[in-house]
């Protein structure tokens, strides 16, 4: 926290002045400090911290680096669904959809309190899909939703990320002529992002909750990288100032300052300690 106070006294003083497992899901979990970690040496209790939280979340940045355990050489289950859809749906509009709709249907928002008696615990995409194969349904939170579909979009050929809200995760997905959107994000200074928040049994694709209309949030770009490429990721998707035309995908866009970004972000890290 002292940490915490220093980053904003700096801020509020500029503005006055002007390890390699052979499967995806984790099978040696183990108890250290109190925290739960897994095979790769992850929290899965704590979001925070540069090297070992299971989203990275640290002073201005973060890596949901729970996501890679289902990518490259740890490619399992959820990204043999996502393969699958690809095939089955050659229309990018559709496929999205249908993924989307996957992940929400067989999944039920459940909280980490009342599923593992943790206030935070994260899982990776293979371990709700092995889930969701062996006995049709699956139990997650927002962050599990989330890496769920970032993996089986990436799976399916199309671009995705992680987003982070105050004590919240989504995820985007790049479909610049998707006609369901009630807004848009630009994103690595492309617009035609969409938001896919899986949470809620009734919720669409592309549907951004209201009161995250305006804001400024991080998103993290889902790729096969190395982990020493991170910094070169991490970038601001900023919100549509309002309901975007859904008649060519496009949309006006108007981007915060750096500087209440990263108020922002400040304000969402220490959200996200609090839920320690």
């Amino acid at each position: 926290m002292k940490k915490l106070a220093l980053a904003w006294l700096l801020l509020l003083t500029s503005l006055a002045s002007a390890g390699p497992c052979l499967a995806s899901p984790s099978s040696g979990f183990y108890k250290s400090g109190g925290e739960e970690y897994d095979d790769w040496d992850v929290y899965r209790t704590r979001c925070w911290g540069e090297k070992d939280g299971f989203f990275q979340v640290k002073d201005s940045t973060f890596r949901p680096a729970i996501a890679f355990e289902s990518l490259g050489e740890l490619k399992s289950e959820a990204w043999a669904i996502g393969e699958n859809f690809k095939g089955r749906y050659p229309d990018r509009n559709e496929r999205a959809e249908r993924i989307f709709s996957y992940a929400r249907d067989h999944v039920t928002y459940t909280s980490d309190a009342i599923q593992f008696g943790h206030d935070e615990f994260a899982r990776n995409a293979d371990e709700v899909a092995e889930e969701i194969k062996r006995q049709g349904f699956s139990r997650g939170d927002c962050e599990d939703y989330a890496v769920l579909l970032a993996v089986m979009f990436r799976a399916a050929g199309l671009r995705s990320a992680v987003v982070l809200a105050p004590e919240h995760a989504a995820a985007l997905v790049h479909l610049p002529d998707y006609p369901g959107a009630n807004t848009y994000w630009n994103f690595k200074g492309e617009g035609g992002w969409v938001w896919a928040e899986a949470t809620g049994r009734t919720n669409p694709l592309g549907w951004t909750p209201s009161k995250l209309m305006r804001s400024d949030l991080l998103a993290y770009e889902i790729t096969e990288e190395e982990a020493h490429e991170i910094e070169e990721n991490i970038l601001v998707a900023v919100g549509a100032s309002y309901v975007a035309s859904t008649s060519d995908g496009g949309g006006a866009f108007f981007g915060g300052s750096s500087f209440f970004s990263l108020i922002f972000f400040l304000l969402l890290l220490s959200a996200f300690r609090r839920r320690r």
